[in-house]
């Protein structure tokens, strides 16, 4: 079935007397409470794991094919990809830069997206949510939201297991092992395997590129020594490589490579014939990334004070990332071509979210919480030897506390409000040392208090029709634009301007035919001001660098609709 039951082992559990769960019922967790999601007042989309596999979705570029208006652009390395929602995503070539778009698995946010960009093992939903998400979810948020939820552990056995081969050169697979140690115990294992050589073949050596390869492990123990009360200990790791092959599909016939005399494109692409099916490159670099990271999280949950849920989630995860790009992207003869570029990306991050949560049964419902990040970037970078050249190392640290709160009052009997708010206060720092540059020396700090909200209105005429309105604001944190050509001005500028967003939204959520169809409807218009973006600054040699600045402001307006049939065995 297209709809089809999904556990809320990650959040307290919702009442089936206030969910009247049944087969077919969709649960989110979009509110951090498992909710049926047509009672959710959120443009929200949710991916089963029958969906994610009809699909052929096994790695996490592949998520927008199943959900409106995500969009996953991969890049030469997972670093330079971009996610986007509602059209709205940041791409950025430096450190500490965050997206619009804040990624989630098992209620610990990214800090470092390039660790999404890998294989989906052991998933047992993806909730996609559009439109600003950071009363909640904090900063990093202001487009929307994609919270990742992996299975937990059985009370019995379960063993799933699947491979892939494909007539492309793809294959993989991956094995979750689930059950019971004790009767308060229970665990589950998974592990998966993905290798691709890729669609683009380097004429130079002989070697497909543009390929993959990944090997995921995850680990979960679940303690539960109280009807009331539970403790989930997680660890993952990740291990991988891409190589990379950017293919010309025009170059004119008389071009020559960056002027010089003789360096025409037979000479620069030998072997290769452009066109715009060209799937061919001719690199003297071996063009690779080589990634490596791990983490994990200590979850506890118990009752207090009769019916509500004290919630700890305490992680800590750090990130390797080698990257080596063939910069001139040919395999001319001399110093032209052999210009590449060598760095690395490095990242640390620890949080602390501490949330008290009334049962879900109540007609006033509330959520309180608390939240920390620390969290840390560094990266050393070069390139050359003959044109744009550069020498740099730099690191960027972050610290975040925030406090949030979220009341939902049925007011009337099928009339509910919902208002929330967050406040929250950021340091963020820099170093920046360039050797090009004899060695010049940059330092700075900057520190702001911000504050997002939202106001829900909605109105469930029937079982099967609920009405809603929602006003909600986003925010992503200032942040420097450490990156070539970084310089006394751009230091004595200060950071790049928070981004902020203004979200209005109408919609419906209807169900028909005893629930065999669902038609959901959603008007938004969303402003975005000092959108951070990145642009391109051409200096006097030719040559460019991208900059990190604030645009003045972008607006989105547009509905998304969703239908779903749901097969029900008769």
């Amino acid at each position: 079935a297209l709809a089809q039951a999904a556990g809320a082992a990650q959040t307290a559990p919702a009442s089936p007397a206030d969910e009247a769960a049944t087969a077919g019922d969709i649960i989110v967790t979009a509110n951090k409470r498992a909710e049926n999601i047509q009672r959710v007042p959120l443009a929200v989309s949710v991916l089963t794991p029958a969906a994610l596999a009809s699909a052929g979705v096994r790695n996490f570029q592949d998520v927008a094919k199943l959900s409106p208006s995500l969009v996953v652009r991969p890049a030469e390395q997972p670093q330079n990809s971009n996610v986007s929602l509602r059209g709205v995503g940041t791409f950025a070539f430096g450190i500490g830069v965050e997206s619009s778009v804040a990624v989630l698995v098992d209620e610990v946010p990214l800090a470092f997206q390039a660790r999404a960009f890998t294989d989906l093992p052991d998933v047992e939903r993806i909730e996609v949510l559009r439109g600003p998400q950071s009363t909640l979810y904090g900063k990093s948020a202001s487009a929307g939201l994609i919270n990742i939820i992996t299975r937990a552990p059985t009370d019995t056995l379960h063993v799933r297991a699947n491979a892939v081969v494909t007539t492309d050169n793809e294959r993989g697979g991956n094995v979750s092992i689930s059950g019971p140690i004790s009767d308060s115990v229970g665990y589950v294992v998974s592990a998966a395997y993905n290798y691709w050589d890729g669609n683009v073949r380097n004429v130079y050596d002989g070697k497909r590129v543009n390929g993959r390869e990944s090997i995921n492990l995850r680990g979960k123990l679940r303690w539960t020594p109280t009807d009331t009360s539970s403790v989930t200990l997680s660890a993952n790791y990740v291990n991988g490589n891409t190589d990379v092959g950017r293919p010309f599909i025009r170059v004119a016939s008389n071009a020559l490579f960056r002027g010089q005399a003789g360096l025409t494109p037979a000479v620069v692409f030998p072997g290769v014939t452009i066109s715009e099916k060209n799937q061919d490159v001719s690199n003297n670099f071996d063009a690779r990334t080589k990634y490596s990271g791990g983490g994990g999280y200590l979850r506890t949950e118990v009752a207090v004070f009769g019916d509500s849920n004290l919630i700890t989630v305490t992680s800590y995860d750090r990130f390797h990332l080698d990257d080596y790009l063939d910069q001139d992207d040919t395999s001319a003869p001399g110093a032209f071509g052999n210009n590449n570029q060598i760095g690395a990306f490095n990242s640390e991050q620890i949080t602390n979210e501490i949330r008290l949560q009334s049962a879900s049964t109540k007609p006033f419902r509330y959520t309180v919480g608390t939240y920390f990040a620390n969290l840390s970037f560094g990266r050393p970078f070069s390139r050359g030897p003959v044109f744009s050249l550069a020498n740099w190392s730099a690191t960027s640290k972050s610290r975040q506390i925030a406090g949030f709160a979220q009341i939902d009052w049925q007011f009337l009997p099928k009339a509910t409000l919902t208002a929330g708010g967050r406040v929250q206060n950021e340091a963020v720092s820099y170093t920046f040392l360039d050797r090009q540059a004899n060695n010049a020396f940059y330092s700075g700090r900057a520190e702001d208090t911000a504050g997002t909200y939202k106001v829900n209105l909605r109105y469930e005429f029937t079982p099967d029709l609920m009405l809603f309105g929602t006003y909600a604001t986003g925010y992503k944190g200032q942040t420097y634009d450490l990156t070539t050509g970084f310089n006394l001005n751009r230091a004595l500028a200060g950071p790049i301007k928070p981004e902020r967003s203004r979200d209005r939204e109408i919609g419906a959520r209807t169900q028909f035919f005893d629930r065999r169809l669902t038609l959901n409807l959603t008007l938004f218009d969303t402003d975005y001001t000092n959108l951070q973006a990145q642009s391109i600054e051409t200096l006097a040699d030719g040559t460019q660098n991208y900059r990190l600045t604030n645009v003045g402001g972008l607006k989105r307006a547009a509905s998304s609709w969703k239908a779903r049939r749901a097969l029900v065995a008769m």
